[in-house]
């Protein structure tokens, strides 16, 4: 599990263009990775136009957006075209990120074992370094505690 006033874990993902992110090459600039659980729907959606919509704000303080869930790059790219999304979101189908920021829940669905994703935000800072952990996350509520945490 990441550990606050610690180096954020560095990663490599696709965005929906099918281009590939770094975290560290954002060193300089505060990062929001926000984790969720799944394209084009009710909670999601809301959280994703949240930051869409903040999109100015943000990008007007340096924060770099980033929405990372288990979808694909074909999936995200639909969801970023439907809500006209302002910015990335990255695609961890084989859920090594997810996994090493301890964003996975084991749960059931209609009787079976699941694995989800849980509703987390992660602030960094300029220099990669881990602020903030939001965990169960409002998806009405995430933008502005996002800004509360940097100020």
């Amino acid at each position: 599990m990441p550990q606050l006033n610690q180096l954020a874990p560095d990663f490599t993902l696709p965005n929906q263009a099918g281009e590939h992110r770094t975290l560290s090459a954002f060193r300089g600039q505060p990062v929001v990775l926000y984790f969720y659980p799944k394209d084009d729907t009710p909670g999601c959606t809301v959280q994703a136009c949240n930051y869409r919509d903040a999109m100015g704000e943000l990008t007007s303080r340096g924060i770099k957006v980033f929405g990372i869930s288990k979808d694909d790059v074909k999936s995200h790219a639909k969801f970023v075209a439907k809500f006209n999304l302002n910015f990335e979101i990255l695609a961890d189908p084989d859920k090594t990120v997810l996994a090493a920021y301890d964003v996975l829940r084991e749960g059931s669905m209609y009787g079976k074992p699941v694995t989800k994703v849980a509703r987390t935000t992660f602030v960094i800072d300029k220099n990669g370094v881990l602020l903030a952990r939001l965990d169960d996350v409002n998806p009405e509520t995430d933008v502005q505690n996002v800004l509360s945490v940097l100020g």
